[in-house]
C-alpha cells in the first residue's frame, strides 16, 4: 500500500521543480533526484506525466482552499478586503506555487481535465459566483472577476508589477476596486 505521505512529498517536488525550471524540468527522474528516491519511485505513485501533473494541481487547490479558508474564516470582512489579501498571499508569499502553475499551464500534452484543475486551482467559480450572488448574471461577473484576478496576479509576478517591493496589496485592492466597483458596493 502506497504511502500517502510520498505522493504529497512528490506533487510539492513537482510543484518546487516547476516553479524553479519551468514545466521541462518536472520528470519522473529529475523527482526521484530531488528527493533523494531510488530510480523510478515517482513513475510508482504517477505512472504518466499527465497524473504527475494532476497531483501537483490537486495539491496546488488544496492549499489555495486552506489559505482562501482562513482568510474568509478569521471575521466577517469585506469582499474585497479578503480577496485583496488572497491575491497579495499568492503573488507574495506563494509566488513559487505561482510560478509552477504559469509553467504547467504552457504543457501541451495535458488532458483537458488536469488543464482545468490547473486553471482554477487558486480562483473557484463557485466561491466567485456565491460571492456575486445578487447581482445581475452573477455566473457572468463571476468570470469578469476571475479575469481580473487572473491579470492581477500575472502582471505581479511576470509583468509590470512583479518587481514591485512596497505597496503591493494597496495596488491589487485599488485595482480591484478600479475594475470590479461592485466588490466595494458590498462592504
Amino acid at each position: 500500500m502506497p504511502r500517502p505521505g510520498r505522493r504529497l512529498l512528490i506533487a510539492d517536488a513537482a510543484i518546487e521543480l516547476a516553479a524553479a525550471g519551468g514545466n521541462h524540468a518536472v520528470t519522473h527522474r529529475a523527482i526521484d533526484q530531488h528527493l533523494g528516491l531510488p530510480n523510478g519511485s515517482t513513475s510508482y505513485y504517477f505512472r504518466t506525466r499527465d497524473r504527475l501533473i494532476a497531483a501537483a494541481a490537486d495539491r496546488l487547490i488544496a492549499v489555495s482552499q486552506g489559505a482562501f479558508s482562513r482568510l474568509t474564516g478569521s471575521a466577517d470582512r469585506p469582499p474585497i478586503e479578503v480577496i485583496a489579501d488572497y491575491t497579495t498571499e499568492l503573488v507574495t508569499e506563494r509566488r513559487a506555487e505561482v510560478l509552477a502553475r504559469q509553467a504547467l499551464l504552457l504543457e501541451t500534452g495535458l488532458s483537458a481535465d488536469v488543464h482545468e484543475r490547473l486553471a482554477r486551482c487558486f480562483f473557484s467559480v463557485p466561491a466567485a459566483t456565491a460571492l456575486m450572488a445578487g447581482r445581475p448574471a452573477p455566473a457572468v461577473a463571476a468570470n469578469q472577476l476571475i479575469t481580473v484576478l487572473e491579470g492581477i496576479v500575472f502582471a505581479h509576478t511576470q509583468g509590470a508589477d512583479a518587481t514591485r517591493t512596497r505597496g503591493r496589496r494597496r495596488a491589487i485592492r485599488g485595482l480591484l476596486a478600479d475594475t470590479c466597483p461592485h466588490l466595494v458596493d458590498a462592504e
